[in-house]
């Protein structure tokens, strides 16, 4: 059986070891990129496909009839068209909760560099403000502490889970979003509206779908308080980032933490990549990059080839009804 990876260096594999996956009886072509003119030539004798942000649609699985199973090394899926898949008996699995630790740590990172004015303080610092001041410390930017305040999150799943026990190991009131398409009046939450009120910060954990592709827009921002942060290291979709970034340029809210865009990399530009808005940090989709994160996603996604291969699949996305 001839398996592919297309885009390894998604995997930053100059420090992760692919081996879990190549060490597997397979004949293996590994490509660090794949551009979308030579996907169909890679996979045109392929059993065995692996991609990460690599597009698979019906043209790309046409262009290979021995193929019988798709890997995504991420936990979203839309780079592959799953309903043509399934019409073609490939198997499509994904890989979950890799990320975890990483992600969470990067989020707290934002919170507390957004509360503390981390990023402003250092540019004092280092830049002569301080030194010129004639002041033992300086209080140019108002600095709040989480313990008392109210922590809003929409999405409660390992992440959101994870997120929460560290806001109350701060003192901070956690409170879940009810999504009126998912939970409804579900017991233990919040209606969406009642929360982005209540909120000092907003943390978003959830998936990117039809109901919440836009799901912060300027309606809701103008809801929040104006000392409210919003933090985003989920989607980019999510928020409308225009509307996010007069929200930061108005004073409607007073921070905002963003790991994620709507185009990544942002080769046309974006609203948010503006570094006269106030109080915003914007990071390269890098919440998720620990060592340690990549490296057990290879792992589990090695594991989901070889149950595949034992005629056992886990983690399938496109189970038949």
């Amino acid at each position: 059986m001839k398996a592919v990876i297309l885009d390894a260096d998604t995997l930053g594999n100059d420090d992760v070891s692919l081996a879990p996956l190549t060490g597997q009886p397979l004949q293996w072509n590994v490509y660090e990129t794949s551009d979308p003119e030579q996907v169909d030539a890679r996979l045109a004798n392929a059993d065995v496909v692996l991609t990460n942000k690599v597009i698979i649609g019906a043209k790309e699985m046409d262009s290979a009839p021995g193929l019988r199973y798709i890997g995504v090394l991420a936990t979203g899926t839309n780079v592959v068209d799953l309903e043509a898949a399934t019409a073609r008996g490939v198997v499509v699995s994904n890989v979950t909760n890799y990320g975890t630790g990483s992600v969470v740590q990067h989020t707290w990172a934002m919170i507390l560099a957004l509360v503390t004015r981390l990023p402003d303080y250092n540019v004092a610092a280092l830049d002569g403000s301080w030194s010129s001041s004639g002041r033992f410390c300086l209080m140019d930017y108002p600095v709040t502490e989480l313990a008392g305040k109210t922590l809003g999150i929409i999405g409660y799943g390992q992440l959101g889970k994870a997120v929460a026990e560290i806001g109350r190991a701060f003192g901070m009131q956690v409170n879940v979003a009810s999504l009126p398409w998912r939970h409804g009046d579900q017991p233990g939450r919040v209606p969406l509206e009642t929360l982005l009120r209540e909120v000092d910060v907003l943390s978003l954990h959830c998936p990117l779908t039809d109901e919440t592709r836009g799901l912060i827009g300027r309606r809701q921002l103008a809801m929040m308080k104006s000392q409210a942060l919003l933090i985003n290291c989920a989607r980019g979709g999510l928020v409308d980032e225009t509307a996010l970034a007069e929200a930061l340029e108005d004073g409607e809210i007073a921070g905002a933490g963003v790991d994620v865009l709507t185009e990544e990399p942002p080769v046309n530009g974006n609203p948010l990549l503006n570094p006269e808005l106030p109080n915003l940090i914007v990071t390269p989709h890098s919440a998720w990059v620990a060592r340690e994160s990549r490296q057990r996603l290879v792992q589990q996604a090695a594991d989901n080839l070889r149950a595949f291969l034992a005629g056992q699949p886990v983690n399938v996305v496109n189970k038949k009804e």
